[in-house]
């Protein structure tokens, strides 16, 4: 049973609590035993599911050692990184949905509508095609037009945005 049980553990108080399990568990089933297969086979079928379930016990219930200050900081700060990047990330993502919902009102409706199936609840060209009773061809190329005319539109908003603070300069320097 240590050998068993030592295939799947690293640490020797692990290897013995694993041992430990496996007899528990084949002392209590005893009785299950048919004698259809050699004894050994059945000790080792429940030795070996024995220590496959410890694992997955262990995985969902990991055990902590205390920490040295060092390790401490270093694991709080890493956590606050975290929970930091997390917040920009969640920012940004309302962010780029506002724009994009506020690009996505100045095109058509047909524009929006087929954007908003096959990106964004990701339809298949198919489905679309059903749904509006458009030939799937249409849905092609009304889909790759309407992506263009977004991209055209994000170009346009950032192009305009880099050419503002351009013009905040010229007027600056223009009333002094």
């Amino acid at each position: 049973m240590f050998q068993i049980a030592s295939r799947f553990f690293r640490q020797r108080s692990q290897v013995e609590e694993g041992a430990q399990e496996i007899f528990l568990r084949a002392y209590t089933r005893l009785s299950d035993y048919e004698g259809r297969g050699s004894f050994e086979g059945w000790l080792t079928r429940i030795a070996t599911s024995t220590c496959i379930n410890l694992i997955r016990y262990s995985k969902r219930r990991p055990e902590f050692t205390d920490l040295t200050t060092e390790e401490d900081g270093w694991l709080d700060d890493k956590l606050n990184g975290i929970a930091v990047e997390r917040q920009r990330s969640v920012e940004d993502n309302l962010v780029a949905a506002d724009l994009a919902q506020r690009v996505l009102e100045t095109l058509s409706s047909d524009d929006r509508l087929v954007l908003t199936l096959m990106d964004v609840q990701e339809f298949s060209v198919k489905e679309v095609s059903e749904m509006t009773g458009w030939s799937e061809s249409k849905v092609k190329v009304q889909a790759f037009r309407a992506r263009r005319r977004m991209r055209e539109a994000v170009e346009k908003l950032l192009a305009g945005k880099a050419a503002r603070p351009g013009r905040a300069r010229r007027a600056k320097s223009r009333d002094e």
